[in-house]
């Protein structure tokens, strides 16, 4: 039923499907019965979900081993606890602060990298061509021409540019809403003001049909996704702009699928470690920065610029809501990972592609195994890990919030602790409590 839509007041039965890249199509069933349309859409639903799955397996990632990589440039470097560091083209070899020799290590390794294989030029859904000639099936349907629905400019759109401006919303945060926007012109295409819950469910449908089926979204991150859509109309409602409901509000079913991650332990960390010369640059970075910062895998993707207090480098991250916005310091062993200055997104590429790559660097120095009954995901296991470590370290539980960006639950929570506008505590203490999550 994803798929299958009725026009107004016991109206005809429609199918519209999007394959990605195409254009999105919406035909008319020519019934006003429910399972009389299920068996007329039933060829074309077929063939769309063979192609989804075609086109998922001409995108399976595959090893490409590349040059050398180096950890530290050849060289003398200072570590931030003041010792230093000897890099040659294929050692590292330590010092403490008084010069004694501490340990030695590869400089780097060979680089790994998961790339997708191009999608074939001849994998197209045919079905959806403009010469298609219309004949589907028998039935009500015979001969009808597709109905395309192409995305454009709408009076509608000023929604998203005042919520956007109102917000102050910037980078990562912008780009996600504007592309859900994107999706709601795309799938709904009709305006804002006759758009119904079942619209809302309609985009729902659509975000889910994109997923892998191999790692279906979750209700919780469906209900992120939605999130800048909800935001925009609440505030067109709150402004007198938009009359009635939220069409996008509590759309998501709640299935009860969320997962409770295990965090990493000494003995995976240990494992990391010693392994993190196999990740290529821009995957090493990420995987050091959500380990010793406890911070969300779009956090870690919002870091584009860099602030100085009392001689303390840190960001800004948690743009979302009021609850997770907060400064944090770069923990000191993130420091030697860094570039001498941020000035730039620090972390490129997608954000599902980085993770499923990370799970693959686990998979092959042995943490995960996908037979032991554990439960881990990179970006969700490192931040329980990072909460495990300030418990233990940390004593004022309002403190440990305002690093991990928590909250109990309660409304306004996350300004139980000052945190208008993410300043919150001293950049001294946060850079205290913080060094406590560690690598």
């Amino acid at each position: 039923m994803r798929y299958l839509f009725q026009r107004k007041e016991g109206g005809n039965w429609y199918v519209r499907l999007q394959p990605p890249g195409q254009k999105l199509v919406e035909r008319s069933l020519g019934t006003t019965d429910q399972k009389a349309a299920e068996i007329a859409a039933a060829d074309l639903i077929k063939q769309h979900k063979a192609f989804m799955y075609q086109r998922r397996q001409a995108r399976v990632a595959s090893v490409v081993h590349g040059p050398w990589a180096h950890e530290y440039a050849p060289g003398l470097h200072t570590l931030p606890d003041g010792g230093h560091v000897l890099a040659t083209d294929t050692t590292l070899t330590f010092t403490d602060a008084n010069g004694q020799i501490t340990g030695t290590r590869p400089n780097g390794g060979p680089a790994i990298y998961l790339t997708g294989a191009q999608l074939p030029a001849a994998l197209e859904f045919k079905a959806f061509d403009d010469a298609y000639d219309g004949k589907i099936g028998e039935g009500p349907i015979e001969n009808e021409r597709p109905k395309f629905a192409a995305v454009k400019s709408h009076a509608d759109d000023a929604v998203l540019e005042t919520y956007i401006k109102h917000k102050g919303i910037t980078g990562y945060a912008e780009r996600e809403a504007r592309e859900m926007w994107r999706i709601f012109r795309t799938v709904v295409d009709k305006p804002l003001r006759d758009c119904t819950r079942d619209d809302g469910r309609a985009i729902v449908a659509y975000l889910e049909d994109q997923a892998d089926d191999d790692e279906p979204l979750k209700s919780a991150t469906l209900r992120r996704r939605m999130v800048p859509l909800v935001a925009a109309v609440n505030l067109a409602i709150e402004e007198g702009k938009h009359k009635g409901i939220n069409p996008f509000s509590s759309v998501v079913p709640d299935r009860k699928d969320e997962d409770e991650r295990d965090a990493f332990d000494d003995n995976d960390m240990k494992l990391i470690r010693a392994n993190l010369h196999l990740l290529d640059p821009n995957d090493r970075l990420l995987l050091c920065i959500v380990a010793t910062m406890g911070v969300r895998r779009g956090e870690a993707f919002e870091i584009d610029r860099e602030y100085v207090e009392d001689g303390i480098r840190y960001c800004q991250v948690g743009a979302k809501t009021p609850q997770s916005l907060r400064r944090l310091p770069f923990p000191k062993e993130l420091l030697p990972h860094l570039p001498k200055k941020i000035a730039g997104p620090l972390i490129t590429g997608r954000q599902d592609s980085a993770s499923k790559r990370l799970r693959e660097f686990l998979k092959k120095i042995g943490i995960i195994n996908d037979d032991d009954g554990r439960d881990i995901a990179p970006m969700h296991s490192f931040r329980h890990r990072a909460k495990n470590r300030l418990r233990r370290a940390v004593p004022d539980a309002e403190l440990r919030d305002a690093v991990g960006g928590w909250t109990d639950g309660k409304k306004n929570s996350g300004r139980k602790y000052g945190n208008k506008h993410g300043k919150g505590y001293p950049i001294k203490l946060l850079k205290k409590a913080i060094d406590e999550i560690g690598m």
